[in-house]
């Protein structure tokens, strides 16, 4: 949706749940990392892009301590103390806007409204755009002044202690700090971020997400046993995190899954900063084989695919025009992104649907994406300047 579309729906949501108007609204992009996946929470390298998917909150102060939620896909409100709050059941969604809420410590209450056009369990980072879009309006309507990298470390907290989930800070940052026609070489080691140029579409190369519809949890147990192997894998070989190990020393462990998985890490690394270099000098085939390369190691080293992704891939290879494609995000279901000709497009889908046709399995959904920019306000959305509550203008309990 446009930004107005946004603005409009944010606003209306707001009134149908708490009535009066929010002061402020937020829209955070999710992202599609291109490459340098599981690498983050090992302190090493990614490149993700912003895309033009979002989630928005709404929100206005209220005049007492009291935290009220509700999303535009569910009913009812969630409501906590201010002064109270603590994760909620596992898997639950007010856990990362109330994390978020808790890091950043606001001086009065709040009510806050979701609604998104970022699908929800796609590997597209619905989760860190949420964290990111709260945390930037809750940030500007109490001038809490916080800067965008200051919010996205207080999202990543909040999805790391209160969602449960050992992240690292690749989705947050990317929905915080992205760049419209830019990827983000981002270094987990040191938190910095280099925008480097990502357009592929001025060659007739387009960049297409393809959501398997194989719905995903990382809350689930495969995500966190790949965090803890990593660790275990970086602990045996003794150094603080696999960015720091070299090919020759993973090939010296003597477990063979702490190998694989470290294998992965210390390549993808490599990898990384192939596409980096590839892509600006406009060699979109190169960053073709890389996707693929990446994805083989996703599915046989880290062991984080599906047969739904697999079968995109397949079917990318088998395709004269693509590329390139591979899983992106954590795996286990979700997305996967394909690099091909304008041309090739159609011909990619049309196999695709007969592939599924044949497994019997639900329509996937595909969308075109551009890097875009990170999280912003929407144009004044309500006449704010009153705190809700009890006090505030048109507010209800």
């Amino acid at each position: 949706m446009t930004g107005g579309e946004a603005a409009r729906a944010a606003r209306d949501g707001f009134a149908d749940r708490f009535g009066g108007e929010p002061e402020v609204a937020w829209a955070a992009p999710g992202r599609v990392n291109v490459i340098g996946e599981h690498t983050d929470y090992q302190l090493g390298l990614s490149l993700p892009i912003a895309i033009d998917r979002h989630v928005v909150v709404a929100v206005r102060r209220r005049a007492d301590r009291r935290l009220r939620a509700c999303s535009a896909a569910m009913p009812g409100t969630e409501e906590a103390d201010l002064d109270g709050l603590r994760p909620g059941p596992r898997g639950h969604w007010f856990n990362y806007l109330a994390g978020v809420v808790a890091g950043l410590r606001p001086p009065a209450g709040l009510d806050l409204f979701v609604t998104a056009d970022l699908p929800a369990g796609a590997g597209l980072s619905s989760s860190a755009a949420l964290e990111v879009a709260v945390g930037s309006a809750v940030n500007d309507v109490c001038g809490l002044g916080r800067t965008p990298q200051e919010i996205a470390l207080v999202g990543q907290a909040a999805e790391n202690t209160f969602a449960g989930v050992s992240t690292g800070i690749m989705d947050q940052f990317a929905s915080a700090l992205g760049q419209a026609g830019r990827a983000l070489l981002l270094d987990s080691r040191d938190r910095t971020v280099v925008p480097v140029p990502w357009r592929p579409e001025e060659a007739g190369v387009v960049l297409g997400v393809v959501d398997s519809r194989a719905s995903r949890q990382v809350t689930g147990g495969g995500y966190q046993r790949r965090f803890e192997e990593a660790a275990a894998a970086a602990a045996a070989l003794g150094v603080r995190s696999l960015r720091e190990a070299a090919a020759a020393d993973v090939e010296r462990l003597q477990d063979p899954v702490l190998r694989l998985r470290a294998r992965h890490i210390v390549r993808e690394n490599g990898r990384v900063l192939d596409v980096v270099e590839a892509a600006g000098r406009g060699e979109w085939a190169v960053v073709g084989q890389a996707l693929y390369a990446s994805h083989r190691s996703l599915a046989d080293d880290y062991e984080v695919s599906h047969p739904a992704l697999d079968r995109i891939v397949a079917v990318a290879q088998a395709t004269d025009g693509v590329v390139g494609a591979r899983l992106t995000g954590a795996g286990f279901g979700g997305s996967a992104i394909v690099l091909m000709e304008t041309l090739a497009e159609e011909d990619f889908l049309a196999a695709l649907r007969e592939a599924y046709a044949v497994e019997g399995w639900a329509p996937f959904q595909y969308a075109r994406v551009r890097a875009a920019a990170g999280a912003s306000r929407l144009a004044p959305c309500g006449r704010g300047g009153a705190p809700g509550g009890a006090a505030g203008e048109g507010a209800r309990d």
